[in-house]
């Protein structure tokens, strides 16, 4: 069930990453809704993890999951670069959070 609660915090991390940009400093109502419950839901679902995942695979996975989540739907929302240092590093990210999955054991 740790790993169910530590994907869905990592999803509601990137909308909550996303949602700060549409939210303008929290000059817009539903915007900053949306980052508030995004970010209180992911937190509180990190927080469920980690009662049965080790501290430091679930954060970083969570992270991980932020970081690649954002930066993929950066490219195709905000056009952000796709040059191939950032789409390795992507990758790598990626890599990363495989091989602390591959290496827990419950």
């Amino acid at each position: 069930m740790g790993w169910l609660f530590l994907f869905v915090a990592g999803c509601a991390e990137i909308v909550f990453a996303l949602s700060l940009k549409y939210n303008e400093g929290f000059t817009k109502l539903w915007p900053s809704l949306v980052t508030m419950v995004a970010g209180g839901s992911s937190f509180y679902l990190l927080m469920l993890a980690i009662k049965t995942l080790p501290i430091g695979t679930a954060y970083a996975v969570w992270t991980g999951m932020g970081a690649v989540g954002v930066a993929i739907l950066g490219i195709f929302l905000f056009k952000e670069s796709t040059d191939l240092i950032r789409l390795a590093s992507i990758v790598m990210i990626v890599v990363g959070i495989v091989g602390l999955k591959l290496t827990h054991t419950e």
